[in-house]
């Protein structure tokens, strides 16, 4: 399928920074309202868990498939603009449904296009970058400002006009996300360009390194760590709601993790590197462990705006170490199907996470935080284990190494 190519007036990392900003504009809002607008629909716990997993778990089996599919088109591009512009039909159907087997297929076919798109855009965006000499962290910083903006905007909307506001406000950041994806450039090198794959020896073929357990276990570590954040995203607003912290002040509690992550992402060219991406991993399952700690003790406002600041290091340094990781060690080959099995991998943990924590948010409440302290400790584990295996590289030209 051929699609329309945007006209070249601004930079391909100003129209891939304008994707970004849209793309999570609306899980911005959909984890500050989204159990909150369940909730008050009669869904149970439970049942808000199954709704929140069951697309992750359709997500990663079409993960790699779209991943490869991505990597033989003639340009990641034309993946992510399709995937765009499903995206922001489907979510119309949300205004037909109410019960919980209706919200639950409409949300999933909601979640589907999006989630499937988000690995391709980041293999795509980083070996853009790479190439050009620009940095993926400024750009996909951009992204949780959209987030982040949301975050604090739907809690003040939500006040202002009740729950009504929700679905209208999904779509509308729905079709705003496709109208911009419109506008994306290629991201392939032209033909005879020099990779990343061409200065530095990187894997032509995915099980080539995938079974290496240097290679792998970080990426579950970091996986088991992100399935932790899942749990606040699934859970802290109403959790926050149970303990009486009114719902204009969830949103912003919620935007100063964004916002803590968005700073991360914007620094991290100024030391991502002088330190080992490994290094940078494990840093961020041990501050999760100690995050979720405090966490389960159901601390006042004042505590979680300490917390909530702790989220550029629990989820930003351990992502985009993540990223940099894979990308210094495969080609452009398999860029995309690489970036979707790490994708995979967080999201087997979020639907764990995310099933597990429904039922155990029922039997102990805030408590349930200290399960999502000893899974950020597993993780930790794992990233630790293969820096005994394999030492990392000295700091050199990448942004990150091994």
């Amino acid at each position: 399928m051929s699609l329309p190519r945007p006209v070249a007036r601004l930079t391909p990392e100003a129209r891939t920074t304008a994707f970004y900003f849209t793309y999570f504009m609306g899980p911005g809002a959909a984890v500050v309202f989204l159990p909150i607008w369940l909730s008050e629909k009669g869904i149970s716990t439970e049942q808000i868990g199954l709704i929140n997993a069951v697309p992750v778990l359709v997500i990663l089996m079409l993960n790699l498939v779209v991943g490869r599919l991505a990597d033989k088109a003639s340009d990641w591009r034309q993946v992510i603009v399709i995937g765009a512009l499903i995206a922001g039909i489907v979510p119309i159907g949300l205004f037909f449904v109410n019960e919980f087997w209706g919200i639950l297929l409409f949300w999933t076919l909601c979640s589907l296009p999006g989630g499937a798109i988000g690995p391709v855009l980041d293999a795509a965006t980083m070996r853009m970058t790479r190439r050009n000499g620009s940095d993926f962290g400024t750009i996909r910083a951009w992204g949780t400002v959209g987030y982040m903006l949301f975050n604090a905007l739907t809690g003040f909307l939500v006040v202002w006009y009740g729950s009504v506001i929700f679905v209208p406000l999904f779509v509308g950041l729905a079709l705003l996300r496709a109208a911009v994806s419109l506008q994306l450039p290629a991201f392939r090198a032209p033909p005879g360009q020099p990779t990343v794959a061409a200065v530095q020896p990187a894997a032509g073929k995915l099980l080539e390194i995938i079974v290496r357990p240097w290679f792998f276990l970080p990426l579950v570590g970091f996986a088991m760590v992100f399935g932790t954040h899942i749990f606040l995203n699934g859970f802290g607003a109403l959790l926050w709601k149970a303990q009486g912290i009114p719902e204009n002040i969830i949103g912003p509690l919620i935007a100063l993790g964004s916002a803590s992550e968005a700073a991360m992402m914007f620094i991290w060219r100024r030391f991502g590197g002088r330190v080992s991406a490994r290094y940078m991993i494990l840093l961020s399952a041990v501050v999760s462990v100690l995050r979720w700690v405090a966490m389960a003790f159901a601390p006042p406002v004042p505590v979680l705006v300490l917390l909530q600041l702790t989220h550029g290091i629990t989820f930003a340094i351990g992502y985009l170490g993540c990223v940099h990781f894979i990308a210094n060690w495969t080609s452009e080959d398999i860029a995309a199907e690489t970036q979707s099995l790490f994708t995979v991998a967080q999201q087997v943990m979020s639907v764990v996470a995310l099933i597990a924590f429904g039922w155990l948010i029922g039997l102990f409440g805030n408590y349930a935080y200290f399960f999502a302290a000893l899974a950020a400790l597993l993780g930790g584990l794992c990233i630790w284990a293969s820096l005994q295996m394999m030492q990392p590289k000295e700091a050199g030209a990448t942004p990150a190494q091994p």
